[in-house]
């Protein structure tokens, strides 16, 4: 509630309702809601939700109109001497001169929170920043290892790639060499008695040779072994 602001609010904590039509006022300068007023004092002995104040006379604790009819205030004050009439409007402005200043203390209050949580958290902000800065360098540093061992890598690739490439034309040369025929040896047989002996053609009657032609010594060793 500012100094022109002409709403009450209800003093009751957390609550902070703007008062209207019906509101409790006490004896301790405090208004409230006509909600938290009737739940509050109902009770007894009642103090005020407030300051804790007891409240236990028999005018502590009223019930009041906030708008009152035209006839209330024509009647209200009517038949008092003026010394009365300015008394009654002292105190009243009294009360509300409180009220403006209790709203001005708690806005106060409130105002001095916020920049304690404030400072708070730019504090833990700061906090935060330098540990992601000391993330971030370590992480920096982590990818330059990496890119070092990642050339180092490379670089082994390649000497793996240039000798593989020597090896490959190493074997592509030896691939093109003509190959070399090794000398064939005539054919073994073995004999029943074991004794082995080299043939050019076969033994026995009837029995052709490997060749559809036979050679002159080859015929004549033939005829030699008929005989």
């Amino acid at each position: 509630m500012s100094l022109c602001d002409d709403t009450l609010l209800c003093n009751f904590p957390k609550c902070r309702a703007k008062l209207s039509g019906f509101a409790w006022v006490t004896a301790c300068s405090h208004a409230f809601c006509d909600q938290h007023g009737s739940a509050e004092f109902s009770r007894s002995p009642a103090t005020c939700p407030a300051c804790s104040s007891a409240l236990s006379g028999k005018l502590d604790i009223v019930r009041t109109e906030l708008s009152p009819s035209e006839d209330f205030k024509a009647m209200v004050l009517a038949g008092l001497r003026p010394d009365v009439v300015l008394d009654i409007s002292t105190r009243a402005l009294a009360f509300w001169s409180y009220q403006v200043y209790q709203e001005r203390m708690y806005q106060e209050y409130s105002l001095s929170r916020a920049e304690i949580q404030l400072k708070q958290l730019e504090k833990l902000l700061v906090q935060q920043n330098q540990s992601r800065e000391i993330e971030l360098s370590a992480m920096r540093g982590e990818i330059t290892s990496l890119k070092k061992v990642l050339e180092e890598y490379k670089r082994k690739y390649g000497e793996v790639s240039e000798r593989l490439m020597e090896k490959s034309r190493q074997y592509q040369k030896l691939q093109g060499l003509p190959q070399q025929v090794s000398p064939q040896r005539s054919p073994q047989f073995h004999r029943h008695d074991g004794e082995s002996q080299f043939f050019s053609c076969l033994n026995g009657d009837g029995l052709k040779t490997h060749f559809p032609f036979n050679s002159p010594a080859k015929e004549k060793a033939c005829k030699f072994k008929r005989h």
